[in-house]
């Protein structure tokens, strides 16, 4: 099975997030609005639109 890169990825300096699908989108078009935690990979993926934020300077993130 190969990584598929997600949707979007947005940096991040909290380990707690908040998404809602909204964004580049209408926000009434998004998900409900789900919180969501980073763990020791650096990470996490919204498991409604796949968007993953990465913790800045934490072990995901890669200067890119």
């Amino acid at each position: 099975m190969t990584d598929i890169p997600p949707p979007e990825t947005i940096k991040v300096k909290s380990l707690r997030v908040a998404c809602d699908g909204g964004g580049e989108i209408d926000p009434a078009l998004g998900h409900p609005r789900v919180y969501l935690h980073i763990d020791d990979d650096g990470y996490v993926e919204c498991g409604y639109c796949d968007r993953r934020f990465v913790l800045e300077g934490g072990p995901a993130d890669t200067h890119s």
